[in-house]
């Protein structure tokens, strides 16, 4: 089993900018699909991740690590698509609410949440 790091909670991120901006979702989700699609071709294990939080099964982001480390296409994909992403939500978001994201993320690795999950439409 491989050790679920992460910095920052995706799913909360991803929450916060549909609140705010909800044409965010024309933006994420193709991206989303595309990497879903690629995680079954290549055969993305997200299963060999210790989750130690409810939360974070399912999360999109054990996709991602996976095909980083199996999928050459889609790390050439992710770094030129990425930054521009993380740019949009830099300025979609405040500091307080990536502040709190990464303290969940942190939380979550730990085993710490008391939430059962996240709302299925965001994953």
């Amino acid at each position: 089993m491989k050790d679920l790091v992460c910095k920052i909670c995706t799913i909360r991120l991803v929450e916060a900018a549909y609140a705010r901006a909800p044409w965010f979702r024309l933006v994420r989700w193709p991206l989303r699909l595309g990497m879903l699609l690629l995680g079954r071709l290549y055969g993305a294990d997200t299963g060999a991740y210790t989750v130690r939080s409810p939360a974070c099964r399912g999360c999109p982001r054990l996709v991602k690590l996976e095909l980083k480390e199996k999928s050459a296409l889609f790390r050439l994909l992710n770094s030129l698509v990425n930054p521009y992403f993380d740019r949009l939500l830099e300025r979609l978001l405040t500091e307080r609410e990536r502040a709190e994201a990464r303290s969940y993320a942190e939380r979550a690795v730990r085993g710490e949440t008391e939430d059962g999950g996240h709302d299925e439409k965001h994953l």
